[in-house]
């Protein structure tokens, strides 16, 4: 019974989005180039001299990271750029690429894959919670909590380890359009204080969500998320997911598009940490923080827009990405609950 409601939730779903994307269901249209990146601009121009929050320094290479680099990409789903402040300095996409290791996931496994495996619900626990694991035999998890993730990580099809992170590394290059690279000094401050993430590794295994090595999951898991990444690159992979799963630059389709929707979904309600619900209230974006301090979030069938700033609140999300964004998306009616009544 759960499966064929689950099904149905799915087909319905699927349904709006491809009825969206074909303009059968009529949204908002974008404001004009000039009203995009004056938003841009204004969001650049009243956060850049921010000074609240601090860089996650549990990892010490990421407390080294200059503090004021802040920079905001906006990419429509034509593929159009706007952007403010710096896209060129790369910080580690941490825990952003749970979002494209879900993806991947789901197109060689199908929808139910995550969703049978370890449960795509909020835990309302810290997001590498042991008591998580422990409250439900880490059934009840999702794909963006630390568990959660490196269970999806183990679930990437590949002859050995080597195949396994070519084929993550190339997945998510074809998301950013550009060939992605490991900051191996991130890697190596990582795979030195992973321990916490072993033993929840270990737990995911011992009660059967983690079918293979779970420390060679654990070590993959951590080269994911040292990827480096600008901002350009994180919004044009959120663009992707705008654009019902094909790159809008490349037109390289990454994911189907009936897909999508519980991608989004899982982001929503899980996409950052405990205040994934006040994020949600105030922007109704589907959205995923890194504690290297990039933030991406996704108005289905209009952007991607994603902002790198390392300073970080007591929830572990960019400080000046969440108010950057909130106001750009505010200006160009990103929300896709904000419907006008006929």
């Amino acid at each position: 019974m759960t499966k064929r409601i689950h099904a149905t939730i799915q087909f319905v779903t699927a349904a709006i989005w491809a009825l969206l994307m074909n303009g059968l269901v009529v949204a908002a249209s974008l404001p004009d180039d000039t009203q995009i990146q004056a938003a841009v601009d204004k969001a650049y121009q009243d956060y850049r001299s921010l000074s609240d929050g601090a860089n996650a320094d549990y990892i010490p290479a990421l407390a080294e990271v200059d503090p004021a680099l802040f920079g905001i990409a906006l990419i429509t789903t034509d593929g159009k750029l706007y952007s403010a402040g710096d896209l060129n300095t790369q910080v580690s996409i941490q825990s952003i690429s749970k979002v494209f290791t879900m993806a991947k996931v789901v197109e060689e496994s199908g929808r139910l894959s995550i969703y049978d495996n370890m449960g795509v619900d909020a835990t309302g626990q810290v997001f590498n919670s042991i008591n998580a694991i422990e409250q439900h035999q880490g059934a009840e998890m999702n794909p963006l909590v630390n568990p959660g993730a490196i269970a999806a990580t183990s679930m990437v099809k590949g002859k050995d380890a080597a195949d396994i992170w070519h084929s993550i590394l190339s997945y998510y290059s074809d998301f950013a359009g550009r060939q992605l690279t490991v900051l191996d000094d991130v890697y190596q401050s990582e795979a030195a204080t992973n321990q916490r993430n072993q033993a929840l590794a270990m737990l995911m295994y011992a009660y059967g969500h983690i079918n293979g090595d779970p420390l060679q999951a654990t070590d993959i898991y951590t080269r994911q998320c040292s990827v480096g990444v600008t901002a350009k690159d994180l919004a044009m992979m959120a663009a992707t997911l705008a654009n019902a799963g094909k790159n809008p630059v490349t037109g390289q389709p990454l994911v189907q598009s009936e897909n999508v929707p519980e991608i989004l979904a899982v982001m929503a309600t899980a996409g950052l940490y405990d205040d994934s619900g006040k994020w949600l209230y105030k922007t109704g974006l589907p959205a995923k923080s890194g504690v290297g301090g990039g933030l991406i979030a996704v108005s289905p069938g209009k952007f991607g827009i994603a902002v790198i700033s390392p300073p970080l609140d007591a929830a572990g999300n960019s400080v000046r990405a969440q108010k950057a964004i909130t106001d750009i998306s505010n200006a160009l009616g990103g929300n896709p609950y904000e419907v006008s009544p006929r």
